[in-house]
């Protein structure tokens, strides 16, 4: 079985984070420069083996596509066409952002810390992938 691998792409940074080979335990990869994704993945998936690439979908509250989807749908057209033995999903990325700076205050992170972007990226793409796995 491969892992599960998700992303929380924005328009500087993106979010990584993965499952365990059994598909259990969602985990933070790393923040990767938009420039780099590409590189990243393909170093990725030739040293993990990849089932499933689950990536957030920007919604407002009226559960439609938010602005940030024209930045995010060329990628995933990018990644199907990359990757074409990959599963590509998309799923809800409401609020990760609040819950991840919620997270780092809960658990004792000082203000400076919770101002590190990269950090709120890696724990937002980690609460789509463990809410994605709840969700199957």
């Amino acid at each position: 079985m491969g892992r599960i691998l998700a992303i929380d792409y924005g328009q500087k940074r993106i979010g990584l984070a993965v499952t365990d080979e059994l598909q259990m335990i969602a985990t933070g990869l790393t923040t990767v420069h938009v420039k780099d994704i590409w590189t990243y993945l393909n170093e990725y998936t030739k040293k993990e083996k990849v089932d499933i690439i689950v990536i957030g979908e920007p919604k407002d509250m009226m559960n439609r596509p938010s602005d940030s989807t024209r930045f995010i749908e060329p990628f995933v057209k990018g990644l199907t066409k990359k990757y074409p033995n990959i599963t590509i999903k998309r799923f809800d990325e409401r609020f990760t952002s609040k819950i991840a700076m919620d997270a780092m205050i809960a658990g004792g992170l000082s203000k400076s810390k919770r101002q590190n972007k990269a950090m709120v990226d890696t724990i937002s793409a980690t609460l789509i992938l463990q809410s994605y796995m709840d969700s199957i």
